[in-house]
């Protein structure tokens, strides 16, 4: 089976990553989709950060039970700050029958020379990658092992999302029904 690991904080998960995660299970021939839940990513700040609980399963909400798509926690069980390369070896340890592959986007690809052995996961796994806008060339556009994707341009994040709430600005229509429903009800992301 062909996994797309889609890796990130989800702080919260919304509309963007979802139609990311729906385009790649359509279009690139991959049979899943995980959202990997990060703890911390190694190179963004704690401060904002969501329980990882929380933003797990406001994960769970958005998939709905979608059969392409499915969440993990498995960063939760190792050494922190995670790395993609440590998560990388356990999955493969954890799942040998299948293949998987990166899912990140260009802005990410601009500094995956910053990874912590990347050229380690360049030689073992192909990395998908969707458009970010005001992205340009990176260093790795032509390596083999990376497929830049025609995925729809989104420009809507997180950070965004957690300033609108924060300033009391409707932003229901930016996440999962599901999702905006808890976020509301919970009173995340508020000031």
């Amino acid at each position: 089976m062909h996994i797309g690991l889609f890796f990130g904080s989800f702080n919260p998960v919304h509309i963007g990553h979802m139609a990311l995660a729906n385009y790649m299970l359509s279009f690139t021939g991959m049979d899943q989709i995980w959202f990997i839940v990060s703890p911390q990513n190694p190179l963004k700040s704690k401060s904002q950060l969501l329980n990882q609980n929380h933003r797990l399963h406001l994960v769970n909400l958005a998939i709905n039970d979608h059969p392409g798509m499915r969440s993990s926690n498995i960063e939760f069980e190792l050494p922190q700050p995670s790395y993609t390369v440590s998560t990388l070896a356990h999955l493969r340890e954890k799942f040998p029958a299948h293949r998987f592959s990166l899912i990140i986007g260009q802005d990410n690809l601009k500094t995956f020379s910053k990874w912590r052995n990347y050229e380690e996961i360049l030689k073992q796994f192909q990395l998908f990658v969707y458009p970010r806008p005001g992205v340009g060339q990176t260093e790795f556009d032509t390596h083999p092992q990376v497929h830049l994707t025609q995925a729809p341009l989104i420009e809507i994040s997180s950070t965004f999302i957690r300033q609108a709430i924060a300033n009391k600005k409707d932003v229901r229509f930016f996440m999962p029904e599901r999702v905006w429903k808890e976020v509301d009800e919970m009173n995340f992301y508020q000031k």
